[in-house]
């Protein structure tokens, strides 16, 4: 007889009520005729969810479920980066990145339910500065709001829409030196992106092309441009026509390095951190992913 599969849900307790949702009673009746054995644990502090994944792969479990926004969503995977144990997503955060491009469902009964299931799929990460990522990371203006958007009291596509407006007039594009494998050039540029998905989130595809099982990045370079453009810009991030763009130059690449004005911030997956060095590395690492997907 074959050993019974285990799940760990792992969940941000600031995800789930703010949108007056008693996530764990959601699990429990979800599951409640499940041959599937779980646990549930809450994060308490920031990388709680790292060592609570870590401790799953060290006790058997089969996946581990991030039940939280982009933020509790990288945590957990990076604990899981080249383990047997996939990953699990019950999207609660304001982006989902991730859990878009993947195709799993946005309503969380339904998450939960596409986990039961245990259908996995690998996935490639990648690495800025050390640190993985697994949607986008990446300088510039987004880096810039990212950094902004951690300092507002509330969260959701709309404060970050009304940063971003807000933010938008008075940003000034950088220059930046570009060096990839064959590749070596400055760039005055908006922002510099590497794709390992699709989209930041809320369907905002900034490499539509991108592939995140295909072993490489994608690098996305928007290069300064007039500020009248920025509405079409926009406009052309949700319907996925940025790449077509004569501002916008992408280029396959599995490893590169950015040299930055001083000052810089990056972000992965949204979340800002100072650059050290004024330098952003960044590597992939193919099919070291295993998550659960429809």
């Amino acid at each position: 007889m074959a050993p019974q599969k285990k799940a760990l849900f792992i969940i941000n307790p600031k995800a789930g009520p703010q949108r007056g949702v008693d996530v764990s009673a959601l699990i429990d009746n979800q599951l409640k005729d499940s041959l599937l054995s779980y646990r549930i644990q809450f994060t308490e502090r920031a990388g709680h969810a790292i060592d609570l994944a870590t401790q799953a792969i060290e006790e058997g479990y089969n996946v581990v479920a991030a039940v939280g926004g982009d933020g509790t969503v990288n945590e957990t995977a990076q604990a899981l980066i080249n383990s047997e144990t996939a990953l699990g997503i019950v999207p609660f955060g304001s982006g989902n990145g991730l859990a878009r491009d993947l195709d799993i469902p946005l309503d969380a009964a339904k998450a939960v339910d596409l986990i039961q299931q245990l259908q996995v799929t690998t996935i490639d990460s990648a690495t800025a500065n050390g640190r993985p990522f697994f949607c986008t990371a990446g300088v510039g203006f987004d880096a810039y709001i990212s950094k902004q958007f951690a300092k507002q009291p509330e969260r959701g596509f709309k404060t970050y829409l009304k940063n971003t407006l807000l933010e938008f007039a008075r940003y000034q594009s950088g220059v930046y030196t570009v060096r990839a494998e064959g590749f070596n050039m400055e760039y005055k540029a908006f922002s510099i992106t590497f794709a390992n998905a699709r989209q930041f989130g809320n369907n905002a595809f900034i490499s539509p092309l991108a592939d995140i099982k295909d072993g490489q990045l994608d690098l996305c370079i928007v290069k300064d441009y007039p500020k009248h453009l920025g509405i079409n810009l926009g406009l052309r991030l949700f319907n996925k026509s940025i790449h077509k763009s004569s501002y916008v130059e992408i280029m396959k690449i599995t490893q590169a390095t950015v040299t930055c004005p001083v000052g810089s911030f990056y972000h992965l997956d949204g979340e800002a951190f100072d650059l050290e060095k004024d330098t952003l590395a960044i590597k992939i690492k193919p099919a070291s992913l295993k998550v659960v997907t429809p």
